[in-house]
């Protein structure tokens, strides 16, 4: 059954499923939470990890960004300095220069064996290229880092809304094959009675029960891999998978089938890998407007003031006296030659930009394919949900006449049998095809931009 194969896919994630239960900082009641695929989707945004994780990014571009604010802001620093001298350099005069009478050498030392220091810097940058570029470029990282919530977020979105849908899905699968075991159920108990008044073969009731036990084998089957794909749901939501949820929506080929409004009113910017990679493409603008404004000369005020004191021994408690003096001016730097490595980071950064303008482009043509693929995908599944359901509700007639014919003793056990197989046949197909059009759906609305 390709309902059972598509659950059973799902086993992949058990090991991944574990993780959930880690992330129990949410409260578990103990009743069963009603969800609208929609409120799954609310869950899922507040609590899913990789939304969570995108959030934390981008928190942690804003505090880099106010980094960056930082260096426009004055820098103030203050140090201190002791330095003891145990032997003190001493230099050779000729006091000629000083007016002796003719040439005679004195040795003479500037130092004291004990100095202490203490001084407040001020810097202030005036013009710095790289600073200029960097406070430029902050609104383009927040935008790029925004864009990433989104993007995690219409992920989560569609992987919610597929496993949504499909536990829905299969508990309506779970419902139907329920009501033919409760029919055939009743028919076996029937065709017993019949056969102790020796209207019927032993053999019409042993293909009855070879048929109810399969039935009943099909159902545990159903029951099991809905568990899984309950458990696979809180996990993509971000639940506890102690959690006991109910599914509210339902499915109807109506509903699938409708139209989406504005589908062809598309515009590349709405989906947001494109805006990522136009974004992704001024951040590489700016990096290659840093390296050619490197070779502009940056500028710098400066400021200090602080005290010193020299002395033959450490007295520096005492109330001695404390030379202080102040000091500012203008520190300039001019690259002159840098060995062409400016040169080259500019050629790094100019590829850097044409890859992306690559990226963009090939990025337009593999939308324009996914938005082409997915809208006939659309339109086959939904062709196909219809005539599986027209099949299914023929079946449904065909089983329900053979039944009666059955009972009225005009109709064999094998033509029975024949008519509950196609009839689990059909609504197999059915389901199959119910789940494929809902996802279809899914995948049309997140390639036109409108999940």
């Amino acid at each position: 059954m390709q309902l059972f194969k598509r659950l059973t896919g799902m086993a992949s994630m058990v090991g991944l499923l574990a993780l959930a239960l880690s992330a129990g900082a949410q409260t578990v009641s103990q009743e069963p939470i009603r969800l609208s695929a929609k409120e799954a989707v609310d869950y899922a945004l507040a609590n899913q990890s990789a939304v969570k994780t995108a959030k934390l990014d981008q928190l942690i571009q804003l505090a880099k960004n106010k980094e960056v604010s930082g260096l426009a802001l004055p820098n103030v620093a203050g140090t201190g300095q002791y330095q003891y001298n145990p032997i003190i350099q001493k230099q050779m005069f000729n006091m000629k220069n000083f007016g002796a009478p003719k040439d005679s050498f004195t040795v003479v030392s500037f130092q004291l064996p004990q100095n202490l220091m203490g001084e407040v810097r001020l810097t202030q940058t005036l013009f710095d290229p790289s600073v200029l570029v960097a406070l430029q470029a902050r609104k383009t990282l927040e935008e790029l880092v925004a864009q990433n919530v989104t993007k995690s977020q219409i992920d989560v979105k569609a992987s919610v809304y597929k496993a949504y849908y499909n536990v829905l899905s299969a508990n309506k699968a779970l419902s139907i094959l329920s009501n033919n075991i409760n029919t055939l159920e009743k028919l076996l108990s029937d065709t017993r009675e019949i056969y102790k008044n020796g209207l019927v073969e032993k053999l019409d009731v042993d293909r009855m029960v070879v048929q109810f036990t399969n039935l009943q084998t099909e159902q545990t089957k159903l029951r099991n891999l809905i568990e899984l794909g309950t458990a696979a749901l809180k996990y993509q939501m971000g639940m506890p998978l102690q959690q006991p949820i109910t599914l509210t929506d339902t499915l109807s080929t109506e509903r699938i089938a409708e139209n989406i409004t504005d589908i062809d009113k598309f515009d590349y910017s709405q989906r947001i890998e494109y805006q990522l990679l136009q974004s992704q493409k001024k951040a590489n603008e700016y990096d290659l407007k840093r390296y050619r404004m490197k070779a502009l000369p940056s500028l710098q005020l400066f400021a200090a003031t602080g005290a010193m004191r020299g002395s033959d021994r450490f007295d520096y408690l005492q109330n001695q006296m404390w030379y202080g003096y102040i000091n500012t001016g203008l520190n300039l730097s001019v690259p002159i030659f840098s060995g062409m490595q400016r040169r080259r980071q500019v050629d790094q950064a100019l590829l850097a930009v044409k890859k992306s303008e690559v990226a963009i482009e090939n990025a337009k043509l593999g939308i324009d394919l996914e938005r082409e693929q997915s809208a006939s995908t659309f339109r086959n599944n939904v062709l196909t949900l219809e005539a599986q359901e027209k099949n299914m509700k023929l079946a449904e007639d065909v089983h329900n006449t053979t039944q009666i014919k059955y009972r009225e003793g005009v109709g064999s056990s094998l033509e029975m049998t024949t008519a509950e197989n196609d009839l689990l046949t059909a609504q197999n197909n059915y389901f199959s095809a119910l789940y494929n059009a809902i996802v279809a759906r899914i995948d049309l609305l997140k390639a036109s931009g409108k999940l």
